[in-house]
């Protein structure tokens, strides 16, 4: 907390102006983002001029701040630029909140990389990106892993704001057992679905796909360029995906129709009527049944991340309570 006198001349953002009988009330914010990138407009001529761009800003005020900066000119190096000589110009907007550190983190076009720029100071060993969960899995070394995660989780927090992405920051030997066990699962997920050999299988996963609908979109001249398959046989697996496909078709549509969410699940706090209807497709039709759910087991039936998971499974747990001290 700053210790802030009458009198005293300090900077902040103006981020509302209300008006009141007595005379417009200004409210002034030392602690918002955007004060950090005004602060490098005054600080940075390329910034104010418009030929580098502040496409972000994450701070944990008084402690530690990353801001994304990209350049408009390609002669210009953004991150040198900010920094300045020594280190002149981001020690003066640091200065200006009470040491606060100020990481510049390059922009990139690339998620994967601008989650790799965003972890800095930390080294990435290998990331894993999912697009469904939005998130992405980071590898570092042991040696590496308190530095990434910084201290209470700082910094791979401020990288989680400043990117966009939810990130899962891991040591090798983690990443790699679960790596393991991915592959292990979508191996099994083609044998089942396709009716193929592990040796099948394992190509289609060292190849890039995870999914059966992947098998049925892609080009058939992508998968013939698998040196293990030929004309033959990418038609087979094309034409074992596609009736893969039309069979969870038709067995979705058969447990839609047959399962339908109880009124208390449909009317519980923090549930839409399309999650209701999600859960209830996967067996959980009632609020006793999401009662009895792990986070974990309902993050991976809805896809939900752990905090929604934990405060649903919660709301839906209220009764067990209330049963336990009846009112007299």
């Amino acid at each position: 907390l700053e210790s802030i006198r009458s009198g005293d001349r300090i900077r902040g953002y103006l981020y509302a102006v209300r008006p009141e009988v007595k005379g417009p009330q200004l409210f002034v914010s030392r602690t918002m983002p955007e004060l950090l990138t005004e602060l490098f407009k005054l600080e940075v001529p390329e910034v104010s001029e418009g030929l580098i761009e502040i496409l972000k800003a994450a701070r944990d005020p008084g402690s530690r701040a990353k801001i994304a900066v990209r350049s408009n000119d390609p002669r210009l190096d953004p991150v040198g630029a900010c920094v300045g000589m020594r280190g002149s110009r981001v020690q003066a907007v640091s200065n200006e909140l009470n040491g606060e550190r100020v990481d510049i983190i390059l922009w990139n076009e690339n998620d994967a990389q601008f989650v790799i720029n965003a972890m800095s100071p930390a080294e990435v060993a290998s990331i894993v990106v999912d697009e469904d969960s939005h998130g992405m899995d980071i590898a570092v070394s042991t040696d590496n892993l308190s530095q990434a995660i910084g201290r209470g989780g700082q910094n791979v927090r401020l990288a989680t704001e400043l990117t966009g992405w939810n990130l899962n920051v891991m040591d090798i030997t983690d990443a790699e057992e679960k790596g393991e066990q991915e592959r292990k699962k979508i191996m099994d997920l083609f044998m089942q679905d396709l009716d193929v050999d592990e040796d099948v299988a394992s190509i289609l996963v060292q190849e890039g796909f995870a999914s059966v609908d992947e098998l049925v979109y892609v080009p058939a001249k992508e998968l013939l360029q698998i040196e293990e398959f030929d004309e033959g046989i990418v038609d087979e697996l094309r034409n074992r995906a596609r009736d893969a496909l039309l069979l969870q078709a038709i067995v979705s549509e058969e447990k839609l129709d047959q399962t339908v969410p109880s009124e208390d699940l449909l009317k519980m706090e923090g549930i839409d009527k399309e999650l209701a209807f999600q859960l209830a497709s996967k067996g959980v039709v009632t609020m006793e049944d999401l009662a009895e759910l792990s986070v974990d087991e309902l993050s991976e039936i809805a896809g939900l991340d752990p905090v929604k998971g934990g405060e649903l499974i919660m709301t839906a747990r209220a009764p067990w309570f209330e049963d336990e001290h009846p009112s007299e």
